[in-house]
């Protein structure tokens, strides 16, 4: 297989060269939520991105190009952070070969740090092999969090830092203990499956609290759930809705 990777980190360092940190340029008025940055990151990636053979599924400008291998893409995750000159937003690029997910890259642009994984070879950051922290208990755990959780049921800390992505890739190298969804959220795969990808090479586990499967280029909502251990995954699915 050709250098994966390596492509993908080109896009989002291609991406991220087109951002104006603090910008405040506000919405496009395509439709709700969306950026002016969101839309000028697209092009950007379906740019780099498009070759014969391959289909591109993002969430700006939904599916284009034809073919088994497919790109998921969030442009920007964590637009409002981006905009609003947070240093937490990022571009999430996952690869699917006939429905395998087998690569993925997050780069943080705030910080051009970036996360990569490919199937069976392990994640790294910025080059350093990733690991999770180990944590198979609630009590104690950083955990991060998409939505507002509606009861607390004795976690250390939580997180709600606006990114699924990167939270996840947090995940991953051991700064948070588990990422999940709370409340009503519900994330879609181009925010989660790149991170996905990473936390599972870096010995992190994750599921879908409904038990449906989150590897899939279809544009529909998940609730993912990602844990440092099979133990702290199996405790937070165990507690139904948050």
């Amino acid at each position: 297989m050709e250098d994966l990777l390596g492509w993908l980190a080109t896009c989002a360092q291609e991406i991220g060269a087109t951002l104006e940190p603090r910008a405040r340029r506000g919405f496009s008025g395509a439709r709700a939520s969306q950026y002016h940055l969101d839309v000028e990151a697209d092009e950007v990636a379906r740019r780099v991105l498009r070759r014969p053979g391959w289909r591109i599924v993002s969430e700006e400008s939904g599916t284009s190009g034809q073919g088994d291998r497919v790109i998921v893409v969030d442009p920007i995750d964590g637009s409002t952070n981006a905009d609003r000159g947070i240093p937490f937003y990022s571009t999430s690029l996952a690869v699917l070969d006939h429905g395998v997910l087998v690569a993925g890259c997050v780069r943080n642009h705030a910080t051009s740090t970036t996360y990569l994984a490919e199937r069976g070879a392990g994640a790294v950051r910025d080059g350093e092999t990733l690991r999770s922290s180990g944590q198979r208990e609630i009590a104690g755990s950083l955990i991060a969090f998409s939505g507002w959780p509606h009861q607390r049921v004795g976690w250390g800390q939580f997180r709600a830092l606006g990114a699924a992505s990167l939270e996840i890739c947090l995940v991953a190298e051991g700064s948070m203990d588990a990422f999940s969804v709370a409340g009503g959220s519900r994330l879609y795969p181009w925010d989660y499956l790149a991170g996905l990808i990473i936390a599972r090479e870096a010995d992190a586990w994750a599921t879908d609290v409904a038990g449906d499967e989150l590897v899939t280029d279809a544009p529909v909502a998940r609730r993912p759930v990602v844990a440092a251990t099979e133990d702290l995954l199996a405790r937070l699915v165990a507690l139904g809705p948050l």
